[in-house]
């Protein structure tokens, strides 16, 4: 197969997966902004060719390097980039070279919330209330039915860059002051929970050969808006309802031949399930790494075998609770990080800085634990976060 990896060199696990394509048979042709010479070995071993382009963003630049590799090497079985910010230009390229995958008439619905919506309302499971195309009137009005707070978010963009809870009447008021005119956004009734995800591979028979669950029961909008760490859990077994629901909401959309990433909200008041979002890339902040961990797995391997050969070998069955937690620059702890290190080094699997990019929600510095009950990694990563009281 012929495989074009698109930015191969951000963010750093790309490399894993062109590393995992070619072990199982692929050419992997690469496209970036990055000078060969300063990409990683391991990359440059991966890589069958490279093609430096000079903006990722403009895809006349995109579309004639992919026509360079259809010269030179025949006919583009993959363009793949794993990541949500290309997804656009992904399926431009498949729909204008006929490359197998998500294609132009297709791929909006995963990619704007709000289009998002009409597929959860053929799944078995229940809706957030929202409005699209919010203006302070919808807002108003939209706030009589379901009342205050609400959640106000971009349309079209990952993670919770843009999102507020809104509390009351000088918030909203506050928010359409400041809120930039050029992008579309989103209201959602707000929800007290935990984000329990629903991960994995789903092969090209819409069959799902691997999947895993991570447990946030931290809110993502309040620690970027407050600046705060981070911490999460990948559970070692998923959770019956979050299966069904996963499921139910990959038949709808009709994935195929993708690694997936569903988020739901568990309702503290009634533990009911509530879709919020489908994502057809891999789980982001090291929880790629902490599925691996949790289920002594490699599932990029298993990714690149289920896009080369449609085979996943990866067993369902988790062996550990692993757990991430960060800390950032501006706070101030009680243990050092060599106490980090020496106390719990038994349960230690990776600790790194966390690229700038990435920072305000992952954190500035992070550390995986694994351990076999819930527990203990719970008690690790409050150890890790202890603040200093002033």
């Amino acid at each position: 197969m012929n495989i074009i990896f698109f930015s191969p060199h951000f963010p750093q696990n790309s490399t894993y997966f062109c590393s995992s394509l070619k072990s199982s048979g692929a050419h992997v042709l690469g496209i970036g902004d990055t000078p060969y010479e300063a990409l990683s070995n391991q990359l440059k071993e991966a890589l069958t060719d490279y093609m430096q382009i000079k903006h990722m963003e403009d895809y006349d630049e995109v579309l004639k390097a992919v026509g360079y590799f259809t010269h030179k090497f025949g006919k583009i079985d993959r363009f793949e980039s794993l990541n949500d910010h290309w997804l656009e230009i992904e399926a431009k390229i498949r729909t204008d070279f006929n490359i197998f995958g998500t294609k132009l008439d297709s791929v909006y619905d995963v990619i704007h919330k709000s289009k998002m919506k009409k597929f959860f309302e053929k799944c078995d499971v229940t809706m957030i209330r929202s409005v699209k195309e919010v203006t302070y009137s919808k807002a108003a009005e939209f706030i009589k039915t379901v009342g205050y707070p609400i959640v106000i978010k971009p349309d079209l963009g990952a993670g919770a860059s843009m999102t507020s809870k809104i509390n009351n009447d000088t918030e909203l008021n506050q928010f359409f002051e400041q809120k930039p005119a050029e992008v579309n956004f989103i209201a959602e009734e707000f929800i007290e929970g935990n984000v329990l995800t629903y991960d994995g591979l789903i092969d090209r028979d819409g069959v799902v050969q691997f999947d895993a669950t991570h447990l946030f029961d931290q809110s993502i909008m309040t620690v970027v808006n407050t600046n705060d760490h981070l911490h999460y859990y990948c559970l070692k077994d998923v959770p019956t309802k979050v299966r069904q629901a996963g499921q139910s909401i990959l038949r709808a959309f009709d994935i195929t031949e993708r690694f997936f990433h569903i988020e739901l909200f568990e309702s503290k008041k009634n533990g009911k399930l509530y879709a919020l979002e489908v994502n057809m890339r891999p789980p982001g902040a090291w929880m790629t790494d902490a599925i691996n961990y949790s289920y002594n797995s490699d599932i990029y391997k298993e990714w690149a075998s289920m896009v080369v050969h449609n085979h996943v070998n990866t067993p369902n069955e988790g062996k550990y609770f692993t757990a991430y937690a960060s800390r950032k620059n501006h706070k101030h702890y009680v243990h050092s990080h060599e106490d980090i290190l020496a106390i719990f080094s038994d349960y230690l699997v990776n600790h790194n800085r966390i690229e700038d990019v990435f920072s305000q929600a992952m954190g500035n510095y992070a550390y995986q634990f694994r351990a076999e009950t819930f527990e203990k990694v719970q008690s690790i990563v409050s150890y890790v976060q202890a603040e200093m009281r002033n």
